[in-house]
């Protein structure tokens, strides 16, 4: 996944800009009053942002566009994929989480991956916001930005949807599990 470069081949860009573009137009409730156009016009002008993009989409985030920040113009976009995205699964919270581990250690930790992608993981307010335009992490469970009161004492929080209702838990920063990963966002 690290690429220290950055940047996509001509043929990388061809395949996420026809993927975002594709999942753009099948899924325009997510984006009312946006134009595809616009959008990909920005992409165009930010060659890390697409490749951050592109590291969305190969760890099945299935990036999309969800609003507009009116103030900077810029477009926001989440992991819209219907499950936390699997490429991104069995990760504790954070690096101190990681390093606290005796045995049986995960790869990775959710917010190394996501500095390392170049996106932010959401907050609650954010998971809030996505669970609105659908209904996300109804078998899994996805990390979320913790408090930093929480994190001190060694917790980490993560969110789910069940039961036609979003719950926020709380576990040991140094768990993982299969079904829980992250979901990311990327300002464009």
């Amino acid at each position: 996944m690290k690429n220290e470069k950055r940047e996509l081949s001509p043929e990388q860009r061809e395949e996420i800009l026809g993927a975002l573009k594709a999942r753009f137009e099948k899924n325009l409730n997510r984006h009312k009053g946006l134009e595809w156009d616009n959008v990909q016009a920005r992409l165009e002008t930010n060659p890390e942002k697409l490749w951050s993009l592109n590291e969305m989409e190969t760890t099945g985030g299935e990036p999309d566009v969800i609003g507009l920040d009116t103030k900077t113009g810029e477009f926001i976009f989440y992991d819209c994929s219907s499950e936390s995205p699997k490429g991104r699964r069995s990760v504790c919270y954070d690096r101190e989480a990681l390093e606290s581990r005796k045995q049986h250690k995960p790869n990775n930790s959710a917010m190394d991956m996501a500095a390392d992608m170049g996106i932010e993981i959401l907050t609650e307010e954010q998971y809030r916001e996505l669970q609105k335009l659908g209904n996300f992490d109804t078998k899994t469970s996805s990390w979320v930005i913790t408090p930093a009161n929480i994190r001190k004492l060694g917790g980490a929080i993560f969110c789910d949807r069940r039961y036609d209702t979003i719950f926020v838990y709380h576990n040991g920063a140094d768990s993982y599990y299969a079904a829980r990963g992250f979901r990311g966002s990327l300002r464009v």
